[in-house]
């Protein structure tokens, strides 16, 4: 097993939507209806539909933040790094005990739809399909995800049939038409039962952003994410409201009001047409599917509340093992073994009923999350989606929260209250003394004349290089066509900003004066950034249609001296200056260029690389990424000569490879598509990994000559 190790990208846009969509279906259609109805009367439908707006708040923020930080743990990994770790130990055992009495009562749940089709014992089958879920989840997430697009898949299509035979069969003039009567009166048992109606069937949305759980797995999580959560609550809205009035109108007051399997009761009315039996089944495995999904989804997210929690200490650090399957093994089996105790242990329907009101509270301390995320001025804090009508929506999301919590009893109250106790007693006597972090809300903090903690800069900038791994050969052109500075005497700070800004001002459009001024001076994180013998210095411009750069290699070293608060600070020697002008209106580039090349001056031997350089060539593979470029030769009697008189156009490379720098007699090119290549020619060639390795095995020096396939 691999402590700490990062969780393969394989989730997509469909696995994101099943995930939501899933998690959403279970009980809150298939047992829920009936009861929630006799609370309230026909409103039932208005209260589904009104609890699906009222997540929204919550589902817009937690969108934001799984944009801005997509690591795993979604809701504990928000808490933690925007209010500090109590509150992340708080919301992420508190999460993760919600999810499993959650998904445990799911599972169990199924038996109310098993008994109409086969005599079984619920908690062994329970037992069984919690032994076996766990099973794929070891295996993989994409193994996992898969199951989970296979059950949604059977959910929804047979959800939709559902609806259409519905209104096809019992349409205008028909059954639907006669028992639009039941419809009225609204609200028989006054407006206080609805309201206390829609915080009951609110939780049925909670599964929307188990999602944000997994984030760290998702391909393009900026555009994924939202999405995926949208399509899903946009689905669940519309089933939700037009399958719970369908049951409103076909069946008497007195039988839904007393009804545990509702779907199947309308579904007699309607769908008794079809031979052998076929709606019966086709109601009982769209509810297997939809108890299955949620269960099997439960057990994916919630493992991931333990893995992140282990990897910032907080609880033991073996849970953080990755294992063969490039799962976390041990939190799923931990996560698997505690569904097991509380399937056969507890009474979970009447936990998971109370664990709901825990889940509110986070959603309420999610939307506090990205306001302290923005308010702080952290310049790497940097979403893919922004939540709109920010901060109205979050205050909104705020109250809701508070005011569904209230409406749900004393009883929901206490326990919630529990488990925060819990929580902050696990802190204080497990976790404190093993955690030096602390939250975003210390960068507020200083905003208000205190402190702030810097290495969650740090670490936002490694996510950010993270999420644009996909884009790295951007990045590798980028220093590709970078000017070079040699400056082998000792040279002062503003002549090589002077000499920088000069080059700039030629692909910029911008005057050099005007430059010069905008890299010396900035916010108080500094348009200058020093460490490990190298200094990033940046600006951001309107009009730019691309990114510049300008690498300045001082062989002697120089120093920098900025202000930084009302201190003039010197730095230590500097070896490596990188000058960095990007457009205004592409904040996200920016900050994952920015971040890219911090994480390489921040390998041990970029600064032996770099002052080792002897020629431009040789400077600008010191920024690159090992895994990303490939140095060649052209040399008759190697592997290269099949290289050696082609036009770079003509080669067949693998995919996403490119002949970026070619050095001939003492001169560096940057070669176009015509580009013929010589003997004697060095030849640097970036791109993806795969590709990459696949050349190195081609061209081990050494070897036989053979052609690129």
């Amino acid at each position: 097993m691999a402590s700490g190790a990062s969780l393969k990208k394989s989730l997509t846009l469909y696995d994101v939507y099943a995930i939501s969509t899933g998690a959403m279906f279970s009980s809150g259609f298939f047992l829920l209806p009936g009861i929630a109805a006799a609370e309230t009367g026909p409103s039932v439908v208005l209260a589904y539909f009104v609890a699906g707006l009222l997540i929204l708040p919550a589902m817009f923020s937690l969108a934001e933040l799984s944009t801005a930080i997509p690591k795993s743990g979604g809701t504990y990994y928000f808490l933690d790094r925007s209010l500090g770790p109590l509150a992340g130990t708080v919301g992420g055992l508190g999460t993760w005990l919600a999810l499993v009495f959650k998904s445990a009562f799911a599972l169990i749940g199924m038996g109310a739809y098993l008994v109409l089709w086969a005599e079984l014992p619920v908690k062994p089958v329970a037992v069984g399909l919690t032994v076996a879920f766990t099973a794929v989840n070891v295996v993989g997430a994409k193994e996992s995800s898969g199951l989970q697009r296979l059950l949604v898949g059977v959910l929804i299509g047979v959800l939709a049939f559902y609806v259409a035979e519905a209104f096809f069969d019992l349409g205008p003039g028909g059954q639907l038409a006669e028992g639009s009567g039941r419809l009225t009166p609204l609200f028989p048992f006054g407006l206080d039962s609805f309201l206390s109606t829609i915080g009951l069937v609110f939780v049925s949305y909670a599964g929307l952003t188990k999602a944000t759980s997994v984030a760290e797995e998702v391909k393009n999580p900026d555009r994924n994410i939202p999405l995926g959560m949208a399509l899903s609550l946009l689905t669940a809205t519309v089933l939700y409201a037009v399958g719970v009035f369908v049951m409103v109108v076909v069946l008497e007051p007195a039988v839904l009001y007393e009804s545990l399997t509702p779907v199947h009761a309308a579904g007699q009315v309607f769908m008794d047409w079809l031979p052998w039996g076929a709606g019966l089944f086709l109601v009982v495995l769209a509810a297997l599917a939809a108890f299955a999904s949620t269960g099997n989804a439960g057990i994916l997210a919630a493992s991931r509340y333990p893995l992140a929690m282990a990897r910032d200490r907080l609880v033991p650090t073996r849970l953080a093992a990755i294992g063969r399957f490039g799962t976390p093994t041990l939190a799923v089996l931990v996560t698997g073994g505690a569904m097991l105790v509380a399937i056969v242990a507890l009474p979970v329907q009447d936990i998971a009923k109370l664990a709901s009101a825990f889940q509110l509270l986070v959603f309420g301390f999610c939307c506090l999350a990205v306001i302290i995320m923005r308010e702080s001025g952290i310049p790497t804090y940097a979403p893919g989606f922004r939540s709109p009508f920010y901060p109205w929506t979050q205050a909104l999301g705020i109250l809701i929260s508070g005011v569904l919590i209230v409406e749900m009893g004393l009883l929901a109250v206490g326990f919630t209250g529990g488990i925060v106790v819990l929580g902050v007693l696990w802190y204080v006597y497990y976790a404190q003394e093993r955690v030096v972090r602390e939250g975003a809300i210390y960068h507020l903090f200083a905003r208000l004349g205190r402190f702030r903690h810097d290495a969650l800069d740090r670490e936002l900038r490694d996510i950010l290089e993270e999420k644009g791994i996909g884009d790295a050969s951007d990045h590798d052109k980028l220093v590709a066509r970078a000017s070079v500075l040699r400056l082998n005497g000792p040279t002062p700070y503003d002549e090589i900003v002077g000499r920088a800004a000069e080059v700039l001002a030629d692909r910029s459009g911008r005057s050099p004066d005007a430059l010069r001024t905008e890299f010396l001076t900035g916010s108080p994180y500094g348009s200058t950034s020093v460490s490990h013998g190298a200094a990033l210095v940046y600006a951001q411009v309107d009009g730019l249609d691309r990114q510049e750069l300008v690498l300045a290699h001082c062989q002697t070293g120089t120093s920098v001296q900025f202000e930084n608060g009302t201190e003039p600070l010197r730095s230590g020697p500097i070896y490596a200056l990188f000058f960095l002008l990007s457009p205004k209106d592409d904040e996200g580039r920016h900050l994952t260029t920015l971040a890219t090349i911090a994480n390489r001056v921040n390998e041990e031997q970029f600064l032996i690389e770099w002052r080792s350089a002897v020629d431009e060539q040789e400077i600008k593979e010191a920024l690159l990424h090992h895994d990303r470029y490939l140095t060649l030769h052209l040399l008759t009697n190697t592997n290269t000569e099949v290289l050696i008189d082609r036009r770079i156009d003509g080669l067949t490379l693998p995919a996403d490879l490119l002949v970026a720098l070619v050095r001939r007699d003492g001169e560096l090119l940057v070669p176009s598509g015509r580009t013929t290549l010589r003997e004697g020619d060095r030849l640097t060639i970036i791109g993806q990994p795969p590709g990459i390795e696949r050349l190195r095995e081609l061209y081990d020096v050494g070897a036989a000559p053979r052609p690129v396939q």
